[in-house]
């Protein structure tokens, strides 16, 4: 690392300074700092927390771009105090770090390096930064080390990618990586999308595992709805089915109704589809007894979700309700009611505070309630 961060200096102070270089260079990055507060056994989730990750953006030339991002997190625990800077430095780590190639062939584009990937929101695939809640601080800021290569125009878009995955702090969970994701729109409002993904990590009986599946998704003027369903494969092959696979449904629901917007969500999942995903549903139950440790929990489960938002001005708050309970509904399920309030201050910048309550199922845990509040800010540049 002292090598890595040394060669970054010396480079950043032997570019040419001139109006173009520097027209063509941004400092990309954001700092997040939550406080929480609760009584669900998760001491990791309760005081304050920070991430700060920070880096350099620059057009090499042409339709070539390079991105450079360290990541360094820390709780505000009194642990850092009398360190010395080579201590600090032994806590910063490579989070990202490729070179784009856009407008190859005039359609395709093509990443080459460590690079975040997936959608956040996703329960089966997201390398990167989370955020929102103590654990995603606290946890690492996972990438492929990768090419990835998409098509796109107006209709369709394909992207083949295929690497490794990193994980600084679990290196057990490094894996090869490879993955395939097609998507269409079949009208204005209608879109489509297919995916396979396969890795193997030297560690499991099985050479590969993975998964695959579909998404529909409809999002006319009234609202939107989405219904996917994904199905575990593994074996000594690439791809290879049984007839016992784990599998996932989820569906997402909600509609527009000016500032008002009801919504609604189903998951149910048997056995584990992937363990990459970043679904970490209520602020009790998701985010603080299980935070980044979820695909475990969720692999044998069904869980709802009814809520609403509601927007004033710069200010969200949002009302929801959640039912956690094993899939064949074995045990009484845990219930949850979280609070929260969101104020955007401006487009890089938003202020976030919530309290959760969940009713726990003794079936599950050696206690009937928990509560968890917190509060927090994040700053985009």
């Amino acid at each position: 690392m002292k090598k890595l961060l040394g060669l970054f200096l010396v480079l950043a102070m032997s570019w040419p300074v001139s109006a173009a270089i520097v027209d063509n260079v941004d400092a990309i990055g954001e700092i997040e700092v939550i406080g929480a507060n609760n009584n669900a056994q998760k001491s990791e989730a309760n005081g304050a927390a920070s991430r700060v990750m920070a880096g350099l953006s620059a057009e090499l030339t042409e339709d070539v771009r390079a991105n450079v991002q360290f990541v360094y997190h820390t709780p505000w625990d009194g642990s850092e105090k009398g360190k010395d800077l080579n201590t600090y430095q032994n806590q910063i780590y490579l989070a990202e770090a490729n070179m784009v190639l856009s407008n190859l062939f005039d359609r395709f584009e093509l990443t080459l390096g460590r690079q975040f990937y997936g959608d956040e929101d996703s329960a089966l695939l997201y390398f990167g930064p989370r955020h929102g809640y103590m654990a995603a601080l606290s946890s690492d800021v996972t990438s492929l080390d990768a090419a990835k290569l998409t098509y796109a125009d107006d209709v369709k878009a394909l992207t083949l990618i295929a690497g490794k995955t990193q994980n600084t702090l679990e290196a057990a969970k490094e894996a090869d990586f490879y993955g395939v994701d097609f998507r269409m729109n079949l009208t204005d409002t209608v879109k489509a999308q297919v995916y396979g993904y396969a890795y193997n990590n030297k560690v499991w009986n099985d050479e590969y595992q993975g998964f695959y599946g579909a998404k529909l998704s409809m999002t006319p003027e009234a609202g939107a709805l989405s219904v996917e369903y994904a199905r575990a494969h593994s074996g000594d092959r690439l791809i290879k089915e049984s007839h016992d696979n784990a599998y996932l449904v989820k569906v997402d629901g909600s509609l527009n109704m000016d500032a008002l917007t009801p919504r609604a969500a189903f998951i149910y999942q048997k056995g584990n589809v992937s363990e990459y995903g970043a679904y970490a549903p209520g602020l009790v139950y998701g985010k603080t007894y299980f935070g980044d440790d979820l695909s475990d929990v969720l692999a044998e489960s069904r869980i709802f979700n009814v809520g609403v938002d509601y927007t004033w001005n710069k200010m969200t708050f949002a009302l929801d309700g959640f039912a956690f309970q094993d899939r064949t509904a074995k045990h009484a399920a845990t219930l949850e009611a979280d609070l929260t309030a969101t104020y955007q201050h401006n487009e890089n910048v938003g202020l976030f505070a919530g309290i959760g309550y969940a009713k726990l199922s003794k079936a599950e845990f050696d206690r009937s309630d928990a509560t968890v509040y917190q509060a927090g800010v994040n700053v985009k540049f």
